[in-house]
């Protein structure tokens, strides 16, 4: 008999790595470990050959949890600007408020540039 693996609560209603829905492609994800592993300052410059199938659905889930985490931030700053709808600056405004996205604050620049261009 086969042992559920230590990642099979990450999937939702009963799906499995090979057939549940995904947000992202895993594919693309799988690609992107092993460019970062490649280009990562390890001591192998090969990068990892080898990705179980579980880490990119592992890393799926996470990117969900982040995206829906950040959009609650950005919705937040969206509502006290009295407005329906999320705008770049309203991202902004949660990266630069929010001390857990204290890593992005590079990405996102302090203002929008006055010539009308998007503030990332």
């Amino acid at each position: 008999m086969r042992l559920p693996s230590p990642y099979s609560g990450v999937f939702r209603g009963g799906s499995t790595a090979r057939t549940g829905p995904h947000a992202l492609p895993l594919a693309r994800i799988k690609k992107i470990m092993k460019r970062s592993a490649r280009d990562g300052s390890g001591g192998d410059s090969a990068g990892a050959r080898m990705i179980s199938c579980e880490a990119p659905v592992v890393f799926s889930s996470a990117c969900e949890l982040f995206v829906a985490e950040l959009t609650r931030a950005a919705w937040d700053s969206t509502l006290e600007g009295r407005r329906r709808t999320v705008h770049a600056e309203d991202v902004a405004a949660a990266v630069r408020d929010t001390n857990v996205f204290d890593f992005l604050v590079d990405v996102v620049k302090a203002r929008p540039s006055d010539d009308g261009g998007s503030c990332f």
